[in-house]
């Protein structure tokens, strides 16, 4: 029997590390520990899970309000949990989220739903959530949740692109979560910034630069004083900004005439006026003008 359902698939980043680190026993009881408190919170908000995964769960829901929720709690849970962990047993947590059609046989679950939650999850960093469009549309943002697109993305298996949000969870800067996050033992810097670290590469004609996350966030723009100078008519002075927020790189325009994003693979291009979006893979952005003036400015990105 088919239904519409929303799947989540909750995953531990870094066990293998783990097991490596400090032995199968010890190992063992720190997993299976968190995949019980990650089954626990799923549950208290009425989902039921299907299955455990050794270092992952796979849970369903009726109706997909409860699943975000879920999974917001879990993430911000979570942060103050391992802010205070030893550094060899932190294990960053990954979320995909798809509602879709799920059979469910011999007390297991299939279906397009499931295929897309979980490579959602495997596209996802440490802390994101990734969720496709129809399980966020009778969900609503709350303080602290805002829903994010990444555009569509191709989901192996499927024919057409997925549209995808990110769901971002943190309250504002104030919170104790963002300086839990920014609190780091002696000595852990390089652990975190290897853990939840990524980069951008920008190329605009013969000028080519690459940005770390500590690095961010970084302007694009006219004047000289941009740390990526796009030295045209139609670009503003300071025309966007790349920030590096929540585990993800993220464009926002600050423009006149705004920015379009087009990325890799397909699907419609983003236009953003004083918006933002979340950059990932690979993709072009034009400045000051649509992709379908051929001579627009056009800064090529790839995030990794």
């Amino acid at each position: 029997m088919s239904d519409q359902t929303t799947v989540v698939f909750a995953d531990l980043m870094g066990s293998t590390g783990v097991f490596e680190t400090i032995g199968s026993a010890r190992a063992s009881k720190v997993v299976t520990g968190l995949t019980q408190w990650i089954s626990d919170i799923i549950i208290a908000h009425r989902g039921r899970v299907v299955k455990t995964l050794g270092d992952g769960v796979l849970a369903v829901f009726a109706h997909a309000p409860d699943a975000i929720t879920a999974v917001v709690e879990i993430q911000r849970s979570h942060q103050k949990r391992i802010a205070s962990a030893s550094s060899v047993t932190r294990m960053p947590i990954r979320v995909g989220v798809a509602r879709g059609e799920v059979e469910f046989v011999d007390g297991d679950c299939y279906g397009d739903a499931v295929n897309v939650a979980s490579r959602l999850s495997d596209l996802s960093g440490p802390h994101q959530i990734w969720a496709n469009n129809f399980s966020l549309e009778q969900s609503v943002e709350s303080e602290g949740v805002r829903f994010r697109p990444l555009g569509p993305i191709m989901i192996r298996g499927r024919a057409e692109p997925c549209p995808v949000f990110q769901v971002e969870w943190h309250v504002d800067a104030s919170s104790d979560f963002l300086t839990m996050q920014a609190s780091l033992a002696p000595g852990d810097e390089q652990l975190e910034r290897d853990v939840l670290g990524g980069e951008i590469e920008l190329v605009w004609l013969n000028l080519r630069k690459r940005f770390r996350s500590f690095q961010l966030p970084i302007h694009i723009g006219r004047v000289s004083q941009a740390e990526f100078v796009v030295n045209d008519p139609r670009v503003s002075r300071t025309h966007a900004r790349v920030d590096w927020r929540n585990g993800s790189i993220l464009l926002v325009d600050v423009s006149s005439y705004g920015s379009w994003v087009r990325f890799s693979g397909g699907g419609a291009d983003l236009l953003l006026r004083r918006e933002e979006c979340v950059l990932h893979g690979r993709g072009e952005i034009a400045l000051g003008a649509s992709f379908s003036d051929l001579s627009v400015p056009t800064v090529m990105f790839s995030v990794s």
